[in-house]
């Protein structure tokens, strides 16, 4: 994968095409629905401001995080929604004033990190470079639905690879997480990216498979598309059975998006 500069370049491009959207807006537009139930535009930012703070925190204060863990412990749901509550109650410039900081300075944090330093999280601990990457593949996520509730169509890029790097990598977290077993043997994932390149993980000779494109597999992994409604070939019951739980973020199990044939 690649270096931790290169990734952390990747973030800082994937928060400020995310800048764009939203800079400009009304204050009516931030109140504008998004996919996500009962999130506006403003809970949507909010959320990433939350989290890139909390991860500024886990950086720079890692025994004060120790608090958030437990926190987040006893009510694993309510406290993502409780955040995003909160931030989105605010003045928009303001809201939006904050993330620019926290986010620049999460970027700066992680960039001085010692190599090998692990940082504690709400999952297993991370390193800086790990920990950028989650941050990208949320604010692409993230990025998608405030996209969606202004009914703009984002041109994919090659940061994609970011998120599908994560979601191939997090494969038996999403079942761990579900208190079941994951398979026993890796699986070859090839994915078209939007340049028409492909990318590849795990041994080519593998028993199962999943193949497509990858911009299906990342909208998958962070749960924005239904299994249903990709493109994604998997070859091995093993591989069909980890598209249906796939899931690069952490927490607890999302119950992701609806097949668009559910609404017709």
């Amino acid at each position: 994968m690649a270096d931790l500069h290169t990734v952390l370049d990747d973030l800082r491009a994937e928060g400020d095409d995310l800048d764009g959207l939203v800079a400009n807006l009304s204050d009516d537009g931030w109140t504008l629905s998004t996919p996500a139930p009962g999130w506006t535009i403003a809970h949507q930012i909010g959320h990433l401001l939350w989290t890139d703070r909390a991860a500024l925190t886990a950086v720079r204060e890692p025994d004060a995080f120790v608090a958030m863990i437990e926190a987040a412990f006893a009510d694993p749901s309510g406290f993502v929604d409780a955040g995003a509550d909160e931030q989105a109650t605010r003045a928009a410039a303001d809201l939006l004033a904050d993330w620019r900081d926290i986010r620049r300075e999460l970027a700066d944090a992680l960039a001085e990190l010692p190599r090998g330093t692990k940082i504690p999280w709400f999952g297993p601990p991370m390193s800086a470079a790990s920990m950028a990457t989650a941050r990208l593949m949320e604010t692409w996520a993230h990025g998608g639905d405030v996209a969606d509730a202004l009914g703009v169509v984002r041109t994919p890029t090659a940061r994609l690879k970011n998120v599908a790097h994560l979601g191939v990598r997090t494969r038996d977290f999403a079942y761990i997480i579900r208190a079941l077993a994951p398979p026993a043997e890796p699986f070859h994932v090839r994915l078209t990216a939007p340049d028409g390149s492909e990318w590849e993980w795990g041994p080519s000779d593998a028993a199962q498979s999943v193949t497509g494109p990858a911009l299906d597999f990342c909208l998958l992994v962070t749960q924005r598309i239904h299994r249903d409604d990709t493109a994604l070939v998997a070859d091995g019951p093993d591989a069909e059975e980890w598209l249906g739980l796939a899931q690069a973020f952490a927490g607890t199990p999302g119950a992701g998006r609806a097949p668009s044939s559910a609404g017709s």
